[in-house]
């Protein structure tokens, strides 16, 4: 396994991370454990999850993850192996503290409840899942027009800080990031705990992978500089790169069979984007799903990788991707797929 700092702590973080959101809905708790013993013996030590998880979200899978990682570490006595990082839920879910905004009493609500859940003392890494305000993700790309009260933020962001300065020096919660935050966002959210000596944002998770790639735009230069570096969500792009569901095939039991919500990613240029990836990849004699892993883990603005699997085998598959090094030629191809696909969905 490979590490990265997060951010400007003394943490390091494994490359490929593990991520978690299926346990409790399409995996079992014992289907999770095995997935964890895994990935912990492969060198992975940065779990995260959230408390709005399994996926699709509802008020019955709504913390069940979270349960079955606590469980587990209850079980195997090793949450001192772990670099745990979990989320409180933004605004808009009724069941979820009525669909309130992120706040002082809705962040003190929901980290005791991740804590209880989790079997834990403290949290590594807790993450503001999406901001109160809107932002350009979850498909909202092509119509989004930022229109908001910046007063009304800037006072909410410094209440959110001052709370989690409070979660700091109570010893339950170690470091805080963002998700699903646009460069405006985190560019305010690190002025201010400069201007107020309050906790400082360490990363960022927000959706990249072959075919999403609008990180690379601003927020990279941002993660770089300011040492706030990508965790990178959906790196195959909800499975979508394995080509399982070109032409409206749906297999059995997979993510986009029983997804609830409309897929914005379900688009002609996207199965497109992903014929052509496929053909790379057997060009080269490579694996797609790991490939598209390995290109992500290239990527210097990347702390880490966050990989899902409903199976063992899928979960070997994406460890595995940790020793695929791209080759320049590769490179240059997978740069000309995206000039003729720069945006699938």
């Amino acid at each position: 396994m490979k590490y990265r700092k997060l951010g400007r702590t003394n943490l390091n973080i494994s490359l490929i991370g593990l991520g978690t959101m299926t346990w409790g809905l399409q995996n079992t708790q014992d289907q999770g454990f095995e997935q964890m013993d895994y990935a912990l013996n492969q060198g992975i030590n940065f779990f995260d999850t959230a408390e709005m998880y399994a996926i699709p979200p509802s008020d019955k899978t709504y913390g069940t993850t979270e349960t079955i990682i606590g469980n587990w570490f209850a079980s195997r006595k090793t949450r001192d192996k772990v670099i745990l990082a979990t989320k409180i839920a933004g605004p808009g879910l009724s069941w979820i503290r009525n669909g309130e905004m992120i706040n002082k009493k809705n962040l003190l609500l929901a980290l005791e409840g991740s804590l209880k859940r989790l079997q834990t003392d403290y949290i590594d890494l807790y993450q503001l899942h999406w901001p109160n305000r809107d932002s350009y993700h979850f498909g909202k790309t092509w119509n989004y027009a930022p229109r908001f009260d910046i007063k009304q933020q800037t006072e909410n962001f410094l209440e959110v800080l001052q709370t989690l300065q409070t979660l700091v020096q109570d010893g339950k919660i170690r470091y805080f990031g963002l998700s699903n935050e646009t460069a405006w966002g985190i560019s305010k959210w690190l002025q201010l705990a400069q201007q107020h000596d309050l906790p400082r944002v360490v990363s960022i998770q927000n959706e990249y992978s072959l075919l999403c790639r609008h990180f690379e735009s601003d927020l990279s230069e941002i993660a770089l500089n300011e040492d706030c570096g990508l965790l990178a969500w959906s790196p195959l792009c909800r499975g979508m790169i394995s080509g399982k569901y070109l032409n409206g095939a749906r297999p059995e039991g997979a993510r986009l069979t029983i997804e609830t919500r409309k897929e914005h990613r379900i688009q002609a240029m996207s199965d497109a984007a992903i014929v052509q990836y496929i053909k790379l990849a057997k060009k080269h004699e490579l694996d797609v799903n790991q490939m598209a892993i390995a290109f992500v883990n290239s990527q210097p603005f990347v702390t880490s990788t966050l990989i899902g699997a409903t199976n063992m085998t899928q979960l070997k598959t994406n460890i595995d991707a940790i020793d695929l090094h791209l080759s320049d030629d590769i490179k240059t191809e997978i740069e000309t797929i995206r000039r003729d696909y720069p945006a699938p969905f």
